[in-house]
Formats: C-alpha cells, structure tokens, sequence
C-alpha cells in the first residue's frame, strides 16, 4: 500500500493498523521518501543483517 505523507501524518492511527499487515510506503510529492514496516518485519530484517 502507498500513503502520501500528508494521509500519514492526518491518519496516522489508520497506518498503524495498515502496516501491521504489510509495508506501507509514503510518497512525498510523488517520490517515495521512506517504508514504514511492523516491528516484528523489522525485528527480522535486522536479524538477517545482522548474520553477513
């Protein structure tokens, strides 16, 4: 799912409950500027990293 910053910043509660299911990422001026991810998503990004 895409949010622009403007719909994450006013709906920020709702992009909680959509990034529990999945990336979200925010579009600023219709470039994507950042992935918003869960913490457990995160939590295993690190961990593979984490292995090089």
């Amino acid at each position: 799912m895409t949010l622009t910053a403007k719909e994450a910043k006013y709906g920020f509660s709702r992009l909680i409950d959509v990034v529990r299911a999945g990336p979200v990422t925010i579009e600023k001026h219709r470039r994507t500027v950042v992935v918003v991810v869960a913490v457990e998503e995160y939590e295993r990004l690190k961990a593979i990293g984490a292995k090089r």
